[in-house]
């Protein structure tokens, strides 16, 4: 008989339905001591194998547990190491953008001081050339005007 606690109890529940009942006594029967002495036994036998894969069921759903939390704390270190470099990236990034933003405004602010500086540098000249060319235009009208004025010899 190598049954399992459940079956071993039930065969029991069943010998005392079986057994006959004690005239005038309704909740007290005879049974078949042997039998469930044999039964007792087997269940005797039987409790430590149960046991046995009880604790080894429980062992197993510890042992399961640790390494769930052991590979849960590993998942949450490497986020967190991701999510501080990506921090540092977005920080890099955000810094050389800041520095790209700064260059940019200081490129343009030097190219429109050029532009004014090379403005004013090229009206100056201008401006001095059509002042010798004024001069230059009212020498000539003095040099035509005495040259009309020269007698003829």
């Amino acid at each position: 008989m190598s049954e399992n606690v459940n079956d071993l109890l039930n065969m029991i529940e069943e010998a005392m339905e079986e057994g006959r009942k004690v005239p005038f006594m309704d909740s007290q029967r005879i049974v078949d001591i042997e039998a469930v002495q044999e039964i007792l036994d087997e269940i005797r036998k039987a409790l430590p194998e149960e046991l046995k894969q009880a604790t080894a069921i429980v062992k197993d759903r510890v042992e399961i547990i640790a390494q769930a939390e052991k590979k849960a704390e590993m998942i949450v270190r490497k986020a967190e190491e991701r999510a501080r470099i990506l921090v540092g990236e977005q920080q890099i990034t955000k810094a050389a953008q800041a520095k790209a933003t700064e260059m940019l405004s200081a490129a343009q602010s030097e190219a429109r001081q050029m532009r004014s500086s090379i403005t004013e540098f090229c009206d100056n000249k201008l401006k001095g050339l059509e002042q010798e060319l004024s001069k230059a235009t009212t020498d000539m009208k003095t040099l035509r005007a005495n040259l009309k004025q020269a007698p003829n010899t």
